[in-house]
């Protein structure tokens, strides 16, 4: 054990951190660190954690190992502990950002003994130069912080996180102290097996954060809603979480156009401007930081008054950890997330072709986050339920169920239909197919597998199809449906469910699925906001159909439906305007625009309708660079793959740009392409059935109509991309 320098530990933690007294476990952690046995830290968000490695570190003799996968949060905590100090080389870190000369300094400060703490990325731990380097000095202990990385359940699985225990056996033993602020109890003993501490003094602080809201949006008019709400939030902190990186710049963008202070942060963007972005946050230069999910943001912010996720993050861990950066002064925290099955299914694409069992693993974990978003009992009951704490109210007063409860009703008949449905098409299709069995729509792929004929055929015809995947969706949650990944996605009916069908009981639906959104606009930039005019909306129509029919072509060539909810709510009157409307360029507004804004003045005037201009959402100017790329990189026939690929986009975020770029008004001719990559009769198909006989651009009816396992989805869009701008521009 190490040597304790002579001061008691309250006055060190009086004359280095400024407190008289300890908070929650931290005073019992500290005493057991201080005692030399290895120690097991679940603390949440907030809760003190880094003290109870920190002050410990001033008070026994050598350095302290912390590992951390966070490299902006060992910056962020070395600054503080020098100011905590009269002496700058008391903490360092060692990672992949520091230039040789640094690197020796640190080395320097180390060995002469000033440096009591020292953080190490887990990349940095495996270098032998730096192993060989650890031998030499004396080690008080070992902090591993984000601990819940060792586990492959756990939200952000590393695997050099396996390597720690064996590096720890070779540079020297010494106590370990493992920390996370997110552990089921799955996750939890994988960490101490793996780091092999089952004996280890476990300390577990309370998962409840009761001064944090939590809430779920519908994925409708996000950027909107997104900027509505912190302009009546403004002046507070805030972090805004996005899965991509593409989305993280586009709508801090946005945010900036919108006249709110925003800067991107994500692996992507070199270290310095990384810094610097987390620097101003800190220092209150701006309000809101837009991030990435998978980039942990280290940022010790006591006062961030909201974190909002653009998009649902891949487990309950990840969500509860990047929630709790909020109100970690005990004041005010708003979690807002907007949520769409749609991301669901993005997400569950992105594991396809890893290993099974981490497929399987991703699956779990994703069914949990559907079942908290969906869920309509208090967010926080499930919320430590799922970390393994009871939570006994039954109204926590402070999460949008509490606040606003949802109609629940009687689904057990639903259910049983919804199970037996699926086995009598013999588990080997997919929702949407089960569910235009039930309610009795004759699609291609029903016809030709004759499942038309089958008894359970249109029992469900009361209902929609959207109903339909709610209750699949819920009975998954429940156990009794399982998805095969594997293949594609089809439902099977699991060992419970059969039991279920065996003996039924009471199963209680939640009334209220409003949380998909439409398939044609995957952002929802301009989808109705409920404050849609009915009666312009309406007229609108009308003038699409009489426009259409002059020029013999189908209505949503003109503008699509989108396009004319956002006009009845924007009240656009000048050609100017109309281009600010999504899916309307300046193409398109100069050759149909005329008579719809016409109409809509002539509206306005009649009703003395008060226009909301300033809740206009201004589109960021400089997003036409990736539109100019892309409409050069067409016009010199370069592959759609090479295209993507040069811009770091999948291929369905090329096609949505491209579909944007058209609907827009701008003609392209991806004809090399398509010529290339899908079979002349197809092709011929496809632009047929939207030239004669679709009644929407629905991508989904499109499906329906022609049969699924005929044709793909990308083969659909891209002859729809080639019909709209043949005859729509």
């Amino acid at each position: 054990m190490a040597e304790v320098v002579e001061y008691p530990v309250l006055d060190t933690l009086k004359r280095y951190f400024g407190f008289t007294s300890f908070k929650g476990l931290q005073e019992p952690i500290i005493e057991n660190v201080l005692q030399g046995n290895d120690t097991f830290v679940l603390m949440p968000t907030g809760g003190g954690k880094s003290l109870c490695y920190q002050l410990p570190s001033l008070l026994l003799e050598g350095t302290a190992i912390v590992i951390s996968p966070l490299i902006a949060l060992m910056k962020n905590q070395v600054d503080a502990m020098r100011g905590f100090s009269s002496e700058d080389g008391v903490a360092h870190f060692m990672n992949s950002s520091l230039t040789k000369s640094a690197i020796i300094k640190v080395r320097e400060d180390v060995m002469m003994g000033k440096t009591k703490l020292l953080y190490v990325a887990p990349e940095s731990l495996t270098k032998q130069e730096n192993i060989d380097f650890l031998k030499k000095i004396q080690i008080s202990f070992y902090a591993i912080d984000e601990a819940h990385c060792i586990s492959e359940w756990g939200h952000d699985f590393r695997p050099e996180y396996r390597r720690i225990r064996p590096i720890v056996n070779e540079i020297g033993r010494a106590p370990i102290i493992a920390l996370t602020a997110t552990a089921t109890p799955k996750v939890q003993h994988d960490i101490q097996k793996n780091l092999g501490m089952l004996d280890a003094e476990v300390f577990k602080s309370s998962f409840n954060r009761d001064n944090l809201y939590y809430e779920i949006r519908p994925k409708v008019n996000t950027e909107k809603e997104i900027i509505k709400y912190i302009k009546n939030n403004s002046g507070k902190s805030g972090i805004i979480y996005c899965l991509s990186r593409k989305k993280v710049e586009e709508l801090a963008e946005t945010l900036v156009v919108n006249g709110i202070k925003a800067l991107p942060y994500h692996a992507g963007i070199d270290s310095a401007t990384r810094s610097t972005n987390q620097d101003k946050f800190l220092m209150e230069d701006v309000d809101v930081i837009v991030a990435t999910i998978a980039f942990g943001m280290g940022i010790d912010k006591p006062d961030v008054r909201f974190v909002i996720h653009y998009d649902i993050p891949k487990s309950l861990e990840g969500y509860y950890q990047e929630t709790g950066r909020s109100g970690r002064d005990g004041g005010e925290g708003q979690c807002i997330t907007f949520y769409s099955y749609k991301d669901i299914q993005k997400l569950e694409k992105f594991t396809q072709g890893k290993p099974v069992a981490e497929q399987e693993i991703g699956k779990q974990l994703l069914l949990e986050t559907v079942a908290y978003a969906e869920s309509s009992i208090c967010r926080r009951k499930i919320l430590l339920h799922y970390f393994g704490e009871e939570y006994h109210q039954e109204n926590c007063g402070n999460c949008d169920n509490c606040l606003n409860p949802k109609t629940k009703f009687e689904g057990k008949d639903d259910v049983i239909l919804a199970l037996e449905t699926i086995l009598a098409v013999k588990e080997k299709f997919k929702a949407d197919h089960v569910a235009h069995v039930l309610t009795g729509n004759i699609t291609a792929a029903v016809k030709s597998y004759r499942h038309h004929t089958l008894e359970e055929f249109g029992m469900g015809r009361e209902k929609e199809v959207k109903f339909w995947n709610a209750v699949f969706r819920q009975a998954m949650v429940a156990g009794f449906i399982d998805k095969d990944i594997e293949n594609y996605g089809l439902l099977r009916v699991t060992p419970k469910g059969r039991e279920f069908l065996n003996k039924p009981h009471s199963f209680m639906l939640t009334q209220d699925h409003d949380f998909e959104e439409s398939d044609e606009n995957p952002d929802n930039k301009s989808a109705g906001t409920g404050s849609v005019d009915p009666a312009l909306l309406a007229m609108l129509k009308d003038l699409r159909k009489q426009t259409a029919k002059k020029l013999n072509l189908p209505p949503f060539v003109i503008f699509q439906d989108p396009s004319l909810e956002e006009m009845s709510t924007q009240y656009p009157i000048t050609l100017e305007e109309l281009t600010k409307i999504s899916g309307v360029g300046t193409g398109k507004a100069q050759r149909y625009g005329k008579e719809f804004i016409e109409l809509i003045k002539k509206h306005v005037d009649e009703n003395e309708i008060e226009r909301p201009q300033d809740m206009v959402v201004k589109s960021i100017v400089n997003k036409s660079g990736l539109k100019v790329f892309i409409i050069q990189s067409i016009d010199r026939k370069m592959p759609l793959e090479d295209i993507a690929s040069a811009k770091g986009l999948d291929m369905i975020e090329l096609i949505e740009e491209i579909e944007s770029i058209v609907n827009s008004g701008t003609r392209i001719n991806i004809n090399y392409y398509i010529d290339e990559a899908i079979d002349e009769d197809k092709a011929e198909d496809i632009y047929e059935y939207f030239r004669e006989e679709a009644e929407t651009e629905s991508i989904e009816a499109a499906l329906n109509e022609l049969g699924e396992d005929q044709y793909s989805e990308e083969e659909i869009r891209l002859i729809r991309i080639k019909f709209m701008s043949e005859l729509g521009n």
